[in-house]
């Protein structure tokens, strides 16, 4: 069973005990929406580097994925993006209605804690240690505050380094997250955690520029989501600030940087390498 299969499975058994059928249907709706488990996969791929069972993984992994839907549940809402497609699915109010929807992503966020605090694969340290990265990267300092410049950014023209702070908050703290747990999971010393943080700040980034390329190139039938919708919500993007040619060339720029420090810590692991390669030749 490959790494995304095995967190699929575990999230696919996660909510068998509901309090509420339909909050439980609601978060396993967007949960299981087939999305491409790429922060997991990082991080299991960064506990590869250091020959770490990723048992020890699984319950970070999860709880990572769990607030990367509850934030995307919440970017849909009329009040904030008003999407009316993730995946090629109906997004979650769509379907529940608003209320819903919102309750939905506040369980999967407060869950996803719970899931960490468990783990008996974890020594106690480690556990406060994680829920300490993910909330800092998850919380106001984090992806929240990220998703407020975004927001408050509409129909303004943002410096090139304005939009990589918005881009660095909003995508890449939780991105960044996956490389620094897998350190702390695999009892780095620090100088290593730094410098896989490094990493996963410029995955962060590649990951948001690539973005901002397929919200130009891109296709519903490829994506599951309409392309274009940051050009008509007037934000600035990569692609709206140096050309598509220019953010093209940044990422490689980026990526060639990347590929340095992955050769410098894993010693010719192709793991990161082969999703670093992905997440540039991805198309949705």
């Amino acid at each position: 069973m490959t790494a995304r299969e095995r967190v699929e499975q575990y999230l696919s058994d996660l909510y068998d005990q509901p309090v509420s059928p339909l909050l439980d249907e609601a978060m396993t709706y967007s949960l299981l929406a087939g999305g491409k488990r790429i922060r997991p996969v990082l991080l299991f791929s960064t506990l590869d580097l250091f020959n770490v069972s990723t048992d020890k993984g699984l319950k970070t992994a999860a709880a990572i994925e769990m607030i990367h839907t509850y934030s995307l549940i919440h970017d849909d809402l009329p009040a904030m993006d008003d999407d009316d497609y993730r995946r090629g699915k109906l997004t979650n109010h769509k379907v529940f209605g608003e209320a819903v929807a919102i309750l939905a992503g506040d369980g999967l966020l407060t869950d996803s804690f719970n899931q960490i605090s468990q783990d008996d694969h974890l020594t106690a340290e480690q556990r406060i240690r994680l829920i300490a990265v993910i909330s800092g990267a998850a919380g106001s300092r984090g992806m929240v505050g990220g998703q407020m410049l975004d927001m408050t950014s509409e129909d303004k023209q943002l410096t090139l380094d304005d939009l990589k702070t918005v881009h660095r908050h909003k995508t890449g703290d939780l991105i960044r997250a996956c490389f620094e747990c897998a350190g702390i999971i695999a009892d780095q010393p620090d100088a290593v955690i730094r410098q896989l943080v490094k990493i996963g700040e410029n995955f962060g980034l590649i990951f948001q520029i690539k973005d901002d390329i397929l919200d130009v190139e891109g296709s519903f039938e490829k994506m599951g989501k309409s392309a274009g919708s940051d050009v008509s919500k007037d934000k600035s993007t990569y692609v709206s600030l140096l050309g598509l040619t220019g953010a093209k060339e940044a990422m490689q720029e980026m990526v060639a940087e990347t590929e340095e420090m992955i050769h410098e810590l894993s010693g010719g692991d192709a793991s990161l390498l082969e999703l670093l390669s992905y997440i540039t030749s991805r198309e949705n």
